[in-house]
């Protein structure tokens, strides 16, 4: 019987043939933190250890309140630089450089056939390289920068295939909420979440990243695509170092296989107060929204602008409705305004914030008051995401996001452009 991804990366890890359900010690290649490394750095010295193990396995982003928002947060920020300065972390990317879910790959740190762990649940992302990535504790994280080590359950394989060609318009951020109403909200709890198929393999690097940024939101421990030419052509000069990509078995037992066919997928929201409270646009169009907020770690790149200001140019967000607009990273944002669509979406009266996961925690720039709506690009609707427990979320692809701005409302994209 041949073996699964992650369980030839975890038995490379551990150096011994492992099985499902197994608990395995290994060292990861990268282990990243971000506005949490304070709180880390204070359990860590907790432990009695003077000195990280490696400090060249670490990389530590500042991306959850950039710039702070607070002395609270400032103290926090400051705490962090004291310690990278202190133990000589030399992958330290400071409050100008964006989320660290954007940062690592666009910085050459994720990598195929890498073990990656991060005090992030997002962390998942680095799965659309070909790496195993999975989201860890703090306390998990302390001790990995004591030792190096962590102890890791080897999950099974859920394989989705997702066949057809998508229609005009419709994107993975579309896909990804069909996969999450289907299966729900826990249905591949601590599963290796394999993505693969006809539709994937069309997909940009950025589309992808959606698919393996909210695979963790339907309770995977880690999702991944196979490593192709796209791929490839990404990483070239980029990488930070050699990688060997790794592939599952064609003999490889999973637990379960599922397949959707696209062809016919229509724009889709995810609806309060969860992930798989998925409908189509459709059921839902006219619901009245206060914001829309175009940004965080799953759709706010550079193809998201593309798309975004080519709905919005010459137009204006309506009168009624706010709208946020937060690049994924400092590279995007030049990108985007060099490419004229920052300009777009200013005139359009959108509010455009520094790179950083702003409002999406609840932390700033654009968070919600008690009985607001918003309608948004981001991962997560749980209630308070968005900083008031009285608020709605609506999630939803850019497109539909760029739509409904104008509007006011939910919008059927179909119906306007």
């Amino acid at each position: 019987m041949g073996k699964t991804f992650a369980e030839k990366v975890l038995g490379q890890k551990a150096g011994k043939n492992v099985v499902p359900g197994e608990i395995v010690e290994v060292k990861p290649d990268i282990a990243m933190s971000h506005d949490n490394t304070a709180a880390i750095s204070k359990t860590f010295k907790e432990i009695g250890v003077a000195k990280i193990d490696d400090p060249n396995r670490h990389v530590i982003v500042l991306d959850h309140c950039v710039p702070a928002a607070n002395e609270k947060f400032a103290q926090n920020h400051k705490d962090i630089r004291a310690f990278v300065a202190e133990q000589g972390i030399p992958n330290f990317f400071d409050i100008d450089r964006g989320i660290c879910h954007q940062v690592l790959p666009e910085e050459g740190f994720a990598l195929p056939g890498y073990l990656m762990v991060g005090s992030d649940s997002h962390s998942t992302t680095y799965g659309a390289f070909g790496a195993l990535a999975t989201g860890i504790g703090r306390s998990e994280m302390a001790v990995i920068f004591a030792t190096g080590k962590i102890w890791l359950r080897v999950p099974e394989t859920m394989k989705i295939i997702v066949k057809g060609r998508l229609p005009k318009w419709i994107s993975s951020k579309d896909v990804m909420l069909k996969i999450m109403g289907d299966l729900s909200a826990d249905g591949g709890l601590y599963k290796s979440v394999w993505f693969t198929g006809p539709a994937i393999a069309e997909m940009s690097v950025s589309s992808r990243m959606v698919l393996t940024n909210m695979a963790v939101e339907f309770g995977a421990k880690n999702g991944y695509m196979e490593p192709d030419d796209q791929t490839l052509a990404f990483l070239k000069g980029r990488a930070r170092a050699p990688f060997t990509v790794v592939t599952s078995d064609p003999d490889a037992e999973l637990e379960s296989v599922h397949e959707f066919d696209v062809s016919d997928l229509e724009p889709l929201v995810a609806c309060p107060h969860s992930v798989d409270n998925v409908k189509p646009v459709s059921a839902v169009k006219g619901t009245r929204i206060d914001q829309v907020f175009f940004g965080s770690c799953t759709n706010a790149r550079i193809e998201d602008f593309e798309i975004v200001a080519g709905v919005m140019k010459g137009k204006r967000v309506h009168p009624s409705c706010r709208m946020v607009v937060i690049p994924a990273s400092r590279q995007v944002f030049l990108e985007a305004l060099a490419k004229g669509y920052i300009q777009i979406l200013g005139e359009a009266g959108a509010t455009i914030v520094n790179s950083g996961c702003g409002p999406c925690m609840g932390n700033h720039e654009g968070i919600l008051a008690p009985g607001e709506r918003v309608l948004s690009t981001s991962n997560r609707n749980f209630k308070g995401r968005f900083g008031c427990k009285d608020s709605e979320i609506y999630l939803c692809s850019p497109l539909t996001a760029a739509a409904s701005a104008l509007t006011g409302e939910i919008s059927d994209f179909r119906e306007h452009l």
